[in-house]
């Protein structure tokens, strides 16, 4: 399967936005793509107003979903997303959501809030309370996380579990020291450890590091993007899971929930 990873600098006016996730999703069919996955929180940014996300939240039945679902009746691509949702008392929950033939199929609350590196998404942010079902697209069954989520293995194990076998990332994954070494590092052990294909969107631009990506099953990056606005492309194959766990079956191998507590 031909997959799409889109990646760019989100702008303050979700007009802006909504248009160029509507010209990625047409490229990547145009490619002949049956998958895109777009960063994290898409909607609307200012990076000299951090709070804007927040204030500019919509609900899902919104002109910018609304807009994003007009686009995806009229093609056949699965296109992968998150963005801020107004919820209770000033905050949102920040929400992906699955596109497919003009209908959310799937929507997924993010659980692990990014309270780290002097910042606090808690403060604005509603979290999750529940693991996210799995979606089929293709012969492939997805489980999605968003973006810190990669930092807690057990909830890519239990994806993985249920019977995941490509792994889903939108992302806005900041600057800063060795950021993109962490990026990397857990993006290709996620991928390993569960022997799934891992796909991670990531923003771009002033604050967040770009450099989306695909890696195999066996931890290897079949394919990168740099730090500008791309539509990065892959090929995905069934059978090399298949073989990879075959040869790794370190899913079938566990046997922690066998043991006493």
């Amino acid at each position: 399967m031909k997959v799409a990873v889109g990646q760019w600098p989100v702008k303050r006016e979700w007009q802006h936005n909504a248009a160029q996730i509507s010209e990625f999703m047409r490229s990547a069919e145009q490619q002949g793509a049956e998958l895109l996955v777009l960063p994290e929180a898409v909607l609307a940014r200012d990076n000299d107003q951090s709070h804007w996300v927040i204030e500019a939240a919509q609900p899902l039945d919104g002109p910018f979903v609304t807009q994003l679902l007009a686009v995806s009746q009229s093609l056949s691509i699965t296109t992968i997303l998150t963005l801020h949702v107004p919820a209770a008392e000033g905050k949102a929950r920040n929400v992906l959501i699955v596109l497919q033939g003009g209908e959310i199929v799937l929507t997924y609350d993010k659980i692990h809030l990014y309270d780290a590196f002097t910042l606090r998404e808690s403060d604005n942010v509603v979290a999750g309370k529940h693991l996210p079902p799995l979606v089929m697209v293709g012969e492939f069954t997805l489980g999605v996380m968003t973006c810190y989520d990669l930092r807690f293995p057990e909830m890519a194990r239990a994806l993985a579990r249920q019977g995941a076998d490509l792994l889903i990332l939108p992302a806005a994954w900041l600057k800063g020291a060795n950021k993109e070494l962490h990026w990397e590092l857990l993006t290709r052990a996620r991928a390993l450890e569960n022997t799934c294909y891992l796909i991670a969107a990531g923003e771009c631009g002033p604050k967040n590091i770009g450099h989306s990506m695909v890696v195999d099953p066996l931890g290897l990056v079949i394919a990168q993007a740099g730090e500008r606005t791309q539509l990065l492309y892959s090929e995905i194959a069934k059978d090399h899971i298949d073989n990879v766990r075959q040869q790794l079956p370190v899913l079938a191998n566990c046997r922690l929930s066998a043991l006493p507590s």
